[in-house]
């Protein structure tokens, strides 16, 4: 029971305060705090360097079961944090040691380089770094390096959305860390309330007839400047038959990322075949509040993906949860 309410609390509440798109740094769990929640199932180690340096940003977290389901090599479920590329910080996505728990996935939190520090495509080429690091360490960790999959909420599933849409762009792949012969490609995805156009607003009304700070950051400068750097920083721009499977979750009240952001990336990418599902959180706003229905589904969706575990995973629309406050966990 407690391990289901842990996998239930991080898969339904991928949006914690420090993890809007906003910037807003909250208080993130120390190492006593992660371990304290985790230890006696997980082994952790936390700020692993994955490109060659002390840049406290290009690390990692990873999460290990201590008790193994089985002798196979473990699929490998990693989370990107939010914050409008300019905040937010790993820790804040702990909750992927759930996973390991399980005994059936490895887990890794992802740090990149935030936008006040360098500009797109940095983040991308971190990240991307990260999936090679998972594959440069599969032999010595026994993980299964066909089977990476990657979740991300606000920013950071915008960074999801692009993992899984341009494992083999060479233009995005940078030059960061030790493996770069690697590939980054994933297996699959789920980007939670993330911009897939950057070209046009992610907000509503007034906010919408200016540019976004949070875009103009990233990109390091107006739209009307850095209009190629926006269309190449946008996931619509990727789409393509043959791309890994892909789950959208989005609040239809989201009023910093516009619920027509996740539609017109789903049917973008159903008008070519490429896989995608839809998850509808009717009545959410910037947080996901999809209880444990959306929880359900996203299990479903790794253990499909991941694993090889069958499953008709719904497209419903999900009535929004009232029960729970995404916006006050995982801080």
């Amino acid at each position: 029971m407690f391990l289901r309410f842990l996998l239930v609390l991080f898969l339904v509440t991928p949006v914690s305060g420090q993890d809007k798109i906003s910037g807003q740094d909250k208080k993130f769990p120390t190492f006593e705090e992660i371990e304290k929640r985790y230890g006696s199932e997980v082994e952790i180690h936390l700020d692993q360097p994955y490109a060659g340096n002390s840049n406290p940003r290009q690390m990692l977290d990873f999460y290990l079961p201590k008790k193994r389901a089985d002798d196979k090599p473990l699929p490998v479920v990693v989370a990107i944090h939010g914050g409008a590329w300019r905040g937010g910080d790993r820790k804040g996505t702990s909750g992927v040691a759930a996973y390991a728990s399980t005994g059936n996935y490895a887990g890794v939190a992802v740090g990149y380089r935030l936008s006040d520090e360098v500009k797109w495509p940095a983040q991308i080429h971190d990240c991307k770094a990260v999936i090679r690091w998972i594959r440069g360490h599969a032999k010595e960790f026994n993980l299964d390096a066909d089977h990476i999959g990657v979740q991300g909420s606000s920013a950071g599933g915008h960074l999801t959305s692009l993992l899984c849409l341009t494992g083999d762009i060479t233009e995005l792949e940078g030059s960061v860390g030790e493996f770069t012969q690697l590939s980054s490609r994933i297996a699959c995805a789920v980007n939670y309330c993330g911009p897939s156009d950057m070209t046009v607003p992610l907000m509503q009304g007034e906010a919408a007839l200016k540019d976004d700070p949070a875009v103009t950051g990233l990109i390091g400068g107006s739209l009307k400047v850095k209009l190629d750097a926006a269309k190449a920083a946008s996931p619509i721009t990727y789409v393509r038959a043959g791309t890994p499977p892909l789950m959208i979750v989005h609040g239809t009240l989201d009023q910093r990322v516009n619920y027509s952001h996740a539609v017109t990336l789903d049917a973008a990418l159903k008008k070519v075949g490429a896989p995608s599902t839809l998850i509808e959180v009717t009545g959410s706003g910037h947080g996901i509040q999809g209880g444990q229905e959306l929880s359900d589904r996203v299990r479903q969706f790794f253990d499909l993906h991941l694993r090889g575990v069958k499953a008709e995973i719904s497209d419903k629309p999900i009535p929004v949860q009232t029960s729970t406050s995404p916006q006050k966990q995982d801080k």
